[in-house]
């Protein structure tokens, strides 16, 4: 195999999974980011006692490909499953906390649905198929018509809310939940889907939600130990430009002025799409398709950590934490219950209290001081939690541009994606913006 160059732009989970993937065929790889840690959007610190996840707070492991990559590289051996009490998963209804049923005895006597609620939602697999099934049905379409309007409200509404900071109006179903996409089509119905599962050979027979003694950010700088060549972190990329040997000039540029610039076989891009518009494309054929790339949206999110006295906390805290349906017109989307999802994320004898704040559902919280987001976190976890006092650890971290959604622009960006490849020998564009953002997609390098 002949050995070629490659230049990876980012240093994040699909940055460095890709890396890898070059690597273990022999290429020699380089990695470039901005940063001035590798990881991206997961990003973990401690302080006070507290340790915060800045993005995704956990890894959802479900298929034996992503389980074999990460037992590759020895960082299976590194993760630490989640607390077993975290089995638990609530939602807010009529002001208050009510635990999701986990098995059918609790479906019966749970009151997150109404009992014709319950009854709307069992007679899904008696339920006809779309007829003209389009392919760029919204995820709120599709359970609203499959398992009805109580459904969408206090089910599919605080999840998406807590997994994209969406609303499922805006998410297409085939983009967003291609497994469900799926189940439908080939097997007229959710629930029978999921009776007969995957197969045995691409799925775990036990799933696992894990994390690291160090937060997530561990994973990445884990993964990049196994790269031969270190990333070069803190510059910025500046121009990339084809020549006439079909090679690529890529320069970057540091805050200090130092210049990096080389040249490559192939340039592997796996930037958020909307920095893509800050880089000179020079000699790429299509190039308009760039702007295409771009075009993912993104809703503004504010994470709040905050951290109390357990005996301040009258809640058991005993799940992973509560989602809050819109209907509910409260103004946090959701929290997670960090120190009891994992050991050592609070101090002793505390708590530590992650809650999310904005997405499309308030985009305009986002705009508020940190002041205001964290006296207006106080005040809805107070109220939900029984919460007594202030905290005594208090943060907030903003995304501006947070989750790119997997909406009607996904399609759009993937074909613009494989056009430029095939019109540009050696560029290639991934990530997020192009997979979708689940950590699970990032870790499996095409």
């Amino acid at each position: 195999m002949e050995s070629k160059k490659v230049c990876v732009l980012g240093a994040g989970l699909s940055g460095i999974s890709h890396a890898l993937n070059k690597q273990g065929r022999g290429q020699e790889v380089t990695i470039i980011d901005r940063n001035n840690e590798v990881g991206g959007v997961l990003q973990s610190k401690k302080t006070q006692g507290y340790l915060v996840d800045f993005g995704a707070n956990t890894l959802s492991l479900r298929s034996k490909q992503t389980e074999d990559f990460l037992k590759k590289y020895k960082v299976l051996d590194h993760a630490i499953d989640a607390n077993l009490n975290c089995s638990k998963r609530f939602i807010v209804r009529n002001n208050k906390i009510i635990s999701l049923p986990q098995g059918f005895l609790t479906f019966l006597t749970s009151s997150f649905l109404s009992p014709l609620g319950k009854v709307r939602l069992c007679m899904e697999p008696f339920i006809s198929c779309r007829k003209n099934n389009s392919e760029d049905e919204s995820m709120g379409a599709f359970v609203q018509r499959r398992l009805g309007k109580e459904a969408l409200d206090y089910a599919a509404n605080p999840f998406i809310g807590g997994i994209y900071a969406s609303d499922p109006e805006s998410l297409v179903l085939k983009h967003a939940f291609p497994a469900l996409y799926e189940m439908e089509n080939k097997h007229g119905s959710i629930f029978i889907g999921m009776i007969k599962g995957k197969k045995k050979n691409e799925k775990l027979s036990k799933s696992r939600l894990l994390s690291f003694k160090e937060g997530m950010q561990e994973l990445p700088k884990r993964l990049a130990k196994s790269l031969i060549k270190p990333p070069i972190l803190g510059f910025k990329i500046k121009e990339i430009k084809s020549n006439q040997n079909g090679q690529w000039w890529v320069r970057g540029e540091s805050k200090e002025g130092n210049l990096f610039e080389n040249l490559f076989d192939e340039v592997i891009s796996t930037l958020p799409g909307h920095t893509l518009s800050e880089i000179n494309w020079h000699g790429v054929n299509q190039d308009d398709l760039i702007t295409t790339l771009t075009k993912a949206t993104h809703p503004p999110l504010a994470l709040t950590f905050l951290g109390f006295k357990r005996d301040q906390i009258s809640h058991p805290l005993d799940g992973f934490g509560f989602l809050i349906p819109e209907v509910e017109k409260r103004k946090v989307l959701g929290t997670l219950f960090s120190s009891t999802l994992f050991p050592n994320r609070a101090p002793k004898n505390h708590s530590l209290l992650t809650s999310f704040i904005g997405g499309e559902r308030n985009p305009e919280l986002c705009n508020l001081s940190d002041d205001e987001i964290i006296a207006l976190s106080i005040s809805e976890n107070s109220d939900l939690l029984g919460i007594s006092g202030l905290p005594n650890f208090a943060k907030v971290i903003r995304w501006p541009k947070s989750i790119p959604l997997p909406d009607h622009s996904m399609g759009q960006r993937k074909v613009a994606a494989l056009k430029l490849n095939s019109q540009n020998k050696g560029l290639f564009f991934k990530g997020a913006h192009i997979s979708g953002a689940p950590l699970p997609n990032c870790l499996n390098p095409e």
